[in-house]
């Protein structure tokens, strides 16, 4: 059993910076996809990066390439997503995820949250101009 549990989420303007964090249990059991998704209200599930586990490569949707930065502690059993330049369509909640199958692999590189398995509850971000 993986459970993830985020924090770091909180209100800020625009412009602003946030760091999230993700603590895994049982970090490095099989997990070969790490990510960050998003939702707004009323709208659907973002895929915003993923890592590869293994050897730290990272992806990331072009909407948030170049401000965002998704990085691993393996001593503490930690995922952060480092958020600069907030603007107000950051604001959503924010999920971490882990992805467990090597099938599906191809999909999570690309972002597809049916590839991830375990699911954080979520940490809330809002972003005011």
């Amino acid at each position: 059993q993986i459970q993830l549990v985020e924090s770091g989420g909180g209100s800020v303007q625009a412009g602003g910076s946030l760091r999230l964090s993700c603590v895994v249990s049982a970090y490095g059991y099989a997990i070969y996809y790490m990510a960050w998704f998003r939702q707004a209200p009323g709208k659907e599930r973002e895929g915003v990066g993923t890592m590869y586990t293994p050897d730290g490569n990272t992806y990331y949707a072009d909407s948030v390439k170049g401000r965002f930065t998704i990085s691993q502690d393996n001593a503490k059993n930690t995922l952060y997503l480092q958020m600069n330049s907030l603007q107000s369509e950051d604001t959503a909640m924010y999920y971490c995820a882990a992805a467990t199958r090597y099938s599906s692999m191809g999909r999570a590189r690309n972002l597809q949250a049916a590839a991830f398995d375990y699911w954080g509850p979520g940490t809330q971000v809002t972003v005011s101009s």
